[in-house]
């Protein structure tokens, strides 16, 4: 089944130029990349997309990393995308991660994990349509 989901290169990815590198294994995965930017995040806005946290101790601490620096946005497809990405990505954790994931390679930590990736078609929706307007999108 073709599916789109959200894929974030996190501060961290950014801030170490691993756009291209990310980008890459993306492209070479077979999933394309349908819509990007880079921004900066206001905390308002971190805390907007991740409010399904809110209530979680780590919340204060993620929106502040996600609003420390840019972040590139994009929209992903292909055959079964949510997946794909997600194996792509790996473990949220690096250190549980499987060898030649993105998180296990690149990610510091479980908050410093380079990437961020929706995990069901209904998350992929709401986070797709968070940061992408319809004359974004192809």
């Amino acid at each position: 089944m073709i599916e789109q989901t959200l894929a974030i290169i996190k501060p961290d990815g950014v801030a170490r130029n691993l756009i291209g590198e990310i980008i890459h294994r993306i492209e070479t995965s077979g999933l394309k990349i349908q819509a990007m930017k880079m921004v900066q995040l206001s905390v308002k806005q971190a805390e907007g997309f991740y409010a399904v946290h809110r209530d979680k101790p780590f919340f204060p601490s993620l929106t502040s990393f996600m609003s420390e620096g840019p972040v590139v946005l994009m929209i992903l497809s292909g055959e079964n995308a949510i997946q794909k990405w997600r194996d792509l990505m790996g473990a949220t954790d690096p250190a549980k991660a499987v060898p030649g994931t993105i998180r296990r390679e690149f990610g510091q930590s479980i908050e410093r994990n380079t990437t961020h990736g929706s995990d069901a078609p209904e998350t992929a929706a709401f986070e797709t349509a968070y940061f992408f307007g319809g004359m974004e999108r192809l």
